[in-house]
């Protein structure tokens, strides 16, 4: 999850660059500044941890945080008054 300034052009190209290194590194977008990938293992998921780290913008916010399927499968989500069943869950995931 993150929260990245974009109120000058220089901002606004390391939120681009930021986003593209998640993409990249196979992360998907839940929604609007959360990005999820699945790791299959706690270690798989430090390797990718310690990308993150090496792309981050100057600027801004990032949180990551780890959860198993178990908590991932009792999200609950809603789409506007209605409940939507969540995506099935991999073995792990991992939210940013």
């Amino acid at each position: 999850m993150f929260d990245l300034p974009v109120g000058t052009p220089h901002a606004r190209r390391a939120y681009t660059d930021f986003v593209k290194h998640l993409r990249r590194d196979g992360f998907t977008r839940m929604q609007y500044s959360v990005y999820s990938r699945h790791s299959s293992s706690k270690e798989n998921a430090e390797v990718h941890i310690a990308r993150i780290k090496e792309n981050l913008p100057p600027d801004g916010e990032v949180r990551i945080i780890t959860i198993t399927d178990k908590q991932f499968e009792r999200m609950n989500v809603f789409w506007g008054n209605f409940r939507k069943t969540p995506e099935e869950p991999p073995c792990q995931f991992q939210l940013f």
